[in-house]
C-alpha cells in the first residue's frame, strides 16, 4: 500500500486540506516535461510521445545517470489491465534498443542538441556512459490509484521482479494555490531489468578499433607533462591497478592524453609497449636514450617500490601528433574521463571535439 499523505494548513488551529482530482492528467505530463525534478529519480528526458515500432507512443522516455532507461506512462482514465499491459508492451520494445537507437530518439526530439552535452548539463558534468540501455524500469504515473492497478503492479514487482512501480501524485488546492505531493506504491525502487536478450543490438557504444584514452596524473610532482611533451612518453605506476591498464596499450594505437583536473593535452601514436622506468628507452632527437638519463622534472618513483614489480613507474613511448601546454588543455562538459590509466575510447563526442581542437585528420 502507498503511504497516504496528509496536508494541513496551520492557522489558529490546524485545518486539513483534502486532495482533489487533478483537472487534466495531461497537465501532469506537461509538468514533468517542464520540470523533471518533480520525479524522484533524476532523469534526462529523451522525448515525449516516443513512437515504438508497434505504432504506439510512450508518454515519456527518460535516461538516468547509469544509462538505465525509464518508461513513464500516465494512467489517465484507462483500466488497470490496459495501463499495465501497455507499459509491459513498451518495455518489450525498449529492451531491444541499442546504443545508437537511444541517441537517435534523443536527436529526433531535440533537434540541434547533443546528447553528450545535455547529459553533462543534467548530471553535473558527467560523460554519457559507454552503455546506454543497461537496463530499464517502468513507472506508471497516476493522480488517482485504483485497487486493481495496485494489486497487479505489486504482484509483478514483489513476486516476479518485474521492474514496474507506480508514482502517485496527490493534488491539493488551497486559497488559490495548487500543490502536488508524490508517493510510491512500493516503498523500494522497482528492480532494474537487464538489457535486451542475447542477439539484441549492442547497448554499448561502438569502438573504432583505434582510439584509446590515457590519464597522466601530475599530483605531488610525481610526473611532469612538460617532460612527456619534450621526450615523447606517457607513464603511470605505483601499484598494479595503475600499471595494468597502461600495459594494455598496443603499439600503433592512437591515444588521447588527459591530465586529471585540467583536460586533454595531447594525442599521439604508441611506439612500443610499457616498460619499467629503469628499463625504458626513448627515441629523443633521433637517438636512443635511457629514460633515467634524461633531465626530468618529475620524480617517476614510488617509495619502496621494486622497479621490477608492478609497483614501479611504467613508461610508454609516444610519437606526438599534437600537444598543448597544460594551461591550454581542452575540456568540454560531457567529455570522457575516468581513473583508469588507459582504456578504449568509445565516446564519440570526445573524439569529435578533440579532432577539431587538435586539427586532426581522420586517420593517424
Amino acid at each position: 500500500m502507498p503511504i497516504e499523505l496528509g496536508l494541513w494548513r496551520v492557522d489558529d488551529k490546524p485545518q486539513r486540506i483534502l486532495p482533489t482530482l487533478m483537472p487534466l492528467e495531461a497537465k501532469l505530463e506537461q509538468m514533468i516535461l517542464d520540470d523533471p525534478e518533480i520525479l524522484e529519480a533524476k532523469l534526462l528526458l529523451l522525448g515525449s510521445q516516443v513512437a515504438t515500432k508497434y505504432g504506439k507512443y510512450i508518454d515519456v522516455l527518460g535516461l538516468d545517470s547509469e544509462g538505465v532507461l525509464h518508461i513513464l506512462e500516465l494512467k489517465r482514465d484507462r483500466t488497470p489491465r490496459d495501463v499495465v499491459a501497455q507499459a509491459l508492451d513498451y518495455a518489450s520494445w525498449v529492451q531491444e534498443l541499442g546504443n545508437e537507437d537511444v541517441r537517435n530518439i534523443f536527436a529526433s526530439a531535440n533537434s540541434g542538441k547533443s546528447l553528450d552535452e545535455a547529459f553533462a548539463e543534467r548530471f553535473d558534468g558527467a560523460p554519457v556512459p559507454d552503455e546506454l540501455n543497461s537496463g530499464h524500469v517502468m513507472t506508471i504515473i497516476a493522480s488517482d490509484l485504483d485497487p486493481g492497478t495496485e494489486r497487479i503492479v505489486a504482484y509483478l514487482n514483489n513476486f516476479h521482479d518485474v521492474p514496474i512501480n507506480v508514482m502517485k501524485f496527490r493534488y491539493f488546492t488551497d486559497n488559490g494555490h495548487d500543490y502536488l505531493a508524490r508517493t510510491w506504491l512500493i516503498d523500494e525502487t522497482a528492480p532494474v531489468s537487464a538489457s535486451g536478450p542475447a542477439g539484441a543490438k549492442s547497448t554499448r557504444a561502438s569502438w573504432n578499433g583505434r582510439d584509446w584514452y590515457a590519464a597522466f596524473g601530475i599530483d605531488n610532482n610525481s610526473r611532469s607533462w612538460e617532460d612527456a611533451r619534450n621526450y615523447g612518453f606517457i607513464s603511470a605506476g605505483g601499484g598494479d591497478w595503475y600499471s595494468r591498464t597502461l600495459k594494455s596499450l598496443p603499439q600503433g594505437a592512437r591515444v588521447f592524453v588527459h591530465v586529471p583536473q585540467h583536460g586533454y593535452v595531447g594525442v599521439g601514436i604508441v611506439q612500443g609497449l610499457a616498460m619499467p622506468a629503469d628499463e625504458a628507452i626513448l627515441n629523443v632527437d633521433g637517438s636512443s636514450q635511457p629514460f633515467r638519463s634524461l633531465p626530468l622534472k618529475g620524480a617517476y618513483r614510488h617509495p619502496q617500490a621494486d622497479e621490477n614489480s608492478d609497483a614501479a613507474e611504467y613508461i610508454v613511448p609516444i610519437r606526438w601528433t599534437e600537444t598543448v601546454p597544460l594551461d591550454k588543455s581542452v575540456w568540454r562538459p560531457g567529455m570522457f574521463a575516468n581513473q583508469n590509466s588507459a582504456c578504449k575510447l568509445r565516446n564519440q563526442f570526445t573524439i569529435d571535439e578533440l579532432t577539431r581542437e587538435f586539427h586532426l585528420t581522420e586517420h593517424p
